[in-house]
């Protein structure tokens, strides 16, 4: 979509399309309120001091709404344009080898069990190897440095996914 079909939304309709860039509600009514935008970099600014003002409870939500890395959301008639932007930026991991798809669930699940949310990486343009690599070396971490470290992967995606909203 155009930045001014953007603009011109009603508010509840921008705020669902911004809930698809990030699941976190605040964000969205933060950045649909500051409406209209003069360019899509004015959108960018707001839209990222908008999550900076985001806390972890926020963040969680926004986590809540990601499939699992390896886990692509499946395909259906109506699907959302989130779960296309999931499937996306995930595509490298689906043509994984079946024992590298095993090691990566098993890191997603000590993952979970270590810090009680999904691992979340910016995955676009990362080969499997990485990803498996990133995943294990996070579960050294402890909680704050997680927190950060998941905090700054889930603002790479919205920048990413703010644009192709603009952009189409």
């Amino acid at each position: 979509m155009e930045l001014p079909a953007f603009n011109a939304l009603p508010a509840g309709h921008a705020e669902e399309a911004l809930l698809a860039v990030c699941a976190a509600p605040g964000w969205a009514a933060q950045v649909s309120a500051a409406r209209p935008y003069k360019s899509k970099e004015t959108l960018q600014s707001e839209a990222s001091a908008a999550y900076d003002r985001l806390t972890w409870d926020d963040l969680a939500k926004a986590l809540a709404a990601h499939p699992r890395i390896g886990q692509s959301p499946g395909r259906s008639a109506d699907e959302s344009r989130e779960a296309a932007w999931s499937r996306r930026e995930q595509s490298g991991v689906q043509g994984a080898a079946r024992d590298v798809q095993a090691a990566l669930a098993e890191a997603n699940r000590a993952y979970e069990e270590r810090f009680g949310y999904l691992f979340l990486i910016f995955a676009s343009g990362k080969s499997v190897p990485e990803i498996l690599a990133a995943a294990r070396e996070r579960l050294g971490h402890d909680d704050a440095t997680e927190q950060q470290v998941v905090r700054e992967e889930l603002r790479k995606i919205v920048a990413l996914r703010l644009e192709r909203l603009i952009d189409g």
